[in-house]
């Protein structure tokens, strides 16, 4: 009935696998794990290959990036229904699983999606920027993502139909980091197939360094400039997406906007400098992240 489908790159499933065998195990459930591994080193590969031979595991020669790989694993998959895992997820939920297959089984739905949690403590104050921003932009209840169920669609951990994610994809124009999901979301909204939220959740457990979030962030605003290229209904992408919203608003008010790209300018070093020494406001963050989206509207103009 489902097929747990988990993209692996540079990190060791093995904890992974092992909570997810043991449900399988335990309860004898009806699920297959397929795994495929994007180009991860050598070094994480001959650690995989041990707890990944028993399953579906296939290797790639070359990195494909994350929107199509996820569309490989209809290739694979036997069961009607995907539930995607990103490889850095914990499971401390026993029933994780069965959690799942009821709502499959009861509601037969197109998309689900189980959520995210982080760690109630911060690893250290190299990963705080990623942490507070994951904590209070990300782990969010059930009854706030059903609030605007596509707009809170992550990648994460989510159940879709496998005829549904062949009918439309992940866009593989996406190859760099970033908001793939933002796109698919938007894209399963304007087909009317709204996405269900449940209290399913896994835990992030890999939180990056300062810098590595940052530069994340940054190559996902890139990707929204380029997504702006291609997708058809680019008024209605603009309001879907809280930071084009803003940047599209700031548009009207030609000194506003010059004000902001102004201050960004001057405050851009002190803002990276604080980052990536875990000094954290996700106000300042969040403005960071304006002024750069901003700052490639601007450059593109040109």
């Amino acid at each position: 009935m489902l097929s747990v489908s988990i993209p692996v790159y540079n990190v060791a499933v093995a904890g992974l696998l092992a909570a997810l065998t043991n449900e399988i195990k335990r309860k004898q459930l009806p699920i297959e794990i397929v795994l495929i591994d994007d180009c991860s080193s050598s070094r994480i590969k001959a650690l995989n290959e041990p707890v990944c031979s028993s399953h579906t595991y296939i290797t790639l020669l070359q990195n494909v990036g994350r929107a199509r790989i996820r569309n490989l694993f209809t290739q694979y998959a036997h069961y009607d229904y995907l539930l995607f895992l990103d490889c850095d997820s914990l499971i401390d939920n026993p029933d994780f699983l069965e959690t799942y297959l009821y709502h499959i089984e009861t509601a037969q739905p197109e998309v689900i999606c189980g959520g995210r949690r982080y760690p109630a403590l911060c690893p250290s104050r190299q990963t705080r920027l990623s942490w507070r921003y994951g904590r209070e932009c990300e782990s969010q209840s059930v009854a706030q993502r059903n609030q605007q169920p596509n707009r809170s669609f992550m990648t994460n951990n989510f159940v879709i139909k496998k005829s549904l994610l062949q009918q439309i994809p992940f866009d593989e124009r996406i190859t760099d980091y970033g908001h793939e999901d933002t796109l698919l979301g938007f894209l399963l909204a304007q087909r009317h197939i709204v996405i269900q939220h449940i209290d399913n959740e896994t835990v992030n457990n890999d939180i990056e360094t300062n810098m590595h979030f940052l530069t994340k962030s940054e190559t996902a605003i890139q990707n929204l400039r380029y997504i702006l290229d291609f997708v058809e209904d680019k008024t209605q992408f603009i309001e879907s997406v809280t930071l084009l919203r803003y940047g599209a608003h700031l548009a009207r008010y030609p000194a506003r906007l010059k004000l902001i790209q102004m201050l960004f300018r001057l405050a851009k070093p002190f803002l990276r400098w604080s980052f990536m020494h875990g000094f954290v406001s996700l106000t300042l963050f969040n403005f960071y992240k304006l002024g750069y989206w901003l700052t490639i509207i601007k450059c593109a103009k040109r």
